[in-house]
């Protein structure tokens, strides 16, 4: 067995061009890293190391070919990631933990602070699991077991919410990375200061808009990212009917308390 190395998840070929695109990038600044593909669809020579047909079944493709990875390691990443720093020691956390994952953004929405069958403290929200640090144990090998199965009863879709469940319930040893491993909202690096952080996989669906929207830009590095992004985050301020930066005098809690969305419903086992 390979003791580290990273996998990817695609169906389709939109998706396959966007995992290539994050799997260069990730042995751009980590060469010697083992990267595998799980795909529906013939892939680019040269990339991966090895390629891996999706298994059959009802369940989520993410979480079967995470059961199925060949590594004692193994680093998940959605196909719009972009690996732009070294991994550095980050497979080491596994030393101690079974599983690493960062939380979510929007932290504050009905959506992200939801659940499937369990109401967890706000302080408690979902995690991102489009960037998922694991080792390969017989915990981790029932925790993957049981999120299928969670997954599957909440009627499929977004897999967030069984997985926070099951992180709230069982006893698993977990980290919780920092937003540098999973950096879901780039705009943060406006507000960094020099010593708080270096970026290293930046994770967005801004990198596969294309594949949503027709005519929709390509975005392909973290530069233009950035820039959409600003532009982004300045447009939700208005619509929410508040101004792009916060002005002098103003209270900054206010306009997030104002902007906040009610807490989600509590569902029946």
């Amino acid at each position: 067995m390979a003791e580290a190395g990273a996998i990817y998840v695609a169906r389709g070929a939109g998706y396959l061009d966007l995992a290539a695109a994050s799997a260069r990038s990730l042995r751009a600044v980590t060469p010697g890293l083992p990267i595998d593909l799980y795909a529906d669809t013939p892939a680019p020579e040269g990339v991966f190391d090895r390629i891996h047909p999706l298994p059959e079944g009802d369940t989520r493709d993410k979480i079967a070919c995470m059961a199925l990875s060949r590594f004692a390691r193994t680093l998940f990443l959605d196909c719009d990631t972009l690996v732009v720093a070294p991994l550095g020691d980050l497979f080491d956390l596994l030393d101690r933990v079974e599983l690493a994952v960062a939380h979510d953004v929007r932290r504050a929405s009905t959506l992200v602070r939801s659940g499937f069958r369990v109401q967890t403290p706000a302080a408690f929200p979902q995690f991102n699991t489009g960037v998922v640090l694991y080792r390969k144990s017989p915990a981790m090998a029932a925790f993957l077991a049981e999120w299928a199965e969670l997954w599957r009863a909440q009627g499929g879709g977004r897999d967030q919410p069984a997985f926070r469940d099951l992180m709230w319930q069982r006893d698993l040893r977990y980290h919780v990375l920092p937003p540098e491993y999973n950096l879901r909202r780039v705009t943060l690096l406006d507000a960094a200061e020099p010593a708080d952080l270096v970026p290293v996989i930046v994770h967005s669906h801004r990198l596969l808009q294309h594949l949503r929207l027709p005519g929709a830009e390509r975005v392909r590095d973290l530069s233009r990212l950035l820039e959409l992004e600003r532009a982004a985050r300045a447009q939700e301020w208005r619509a929410a009917g508040w101004p792009p930066q916060i002005l002098p005098g103003e209270d900054p809690t206010e306009r997030y308390l104002a902007t906040q969305e009610p807490p989600p419903p509590v569902r029946e086992p």
